[in-house]
């Protein structure tokens, strides 16, 4: 399942830097993760420093 990313974003990028996929990118509001890419291995929740991701 892949991991998602809540409104508590604050698109510091952290979580993109970290994904090893690069399934993450910059949204209008905040970033968002592409389902398709995802590999569900929690990189990007461990670097969000606002713990906006979850799966």
């Amino acid at each position: 399942m892949a991991y998602k990313i809540s409104d508590e974003c604050i698109s510091c990028g952290a979580c993109a830097a970290q994904c090893p996929v690069e399934a993450i990118v910059e949204g209008d509001d905040k970033f968002v993760i592409d389902a398709d890419k995802c590999i569900s291995c929690g990189a990007c929740a461990d670097g969000c420093p606002v713990e906006a991701i979850a799966e």
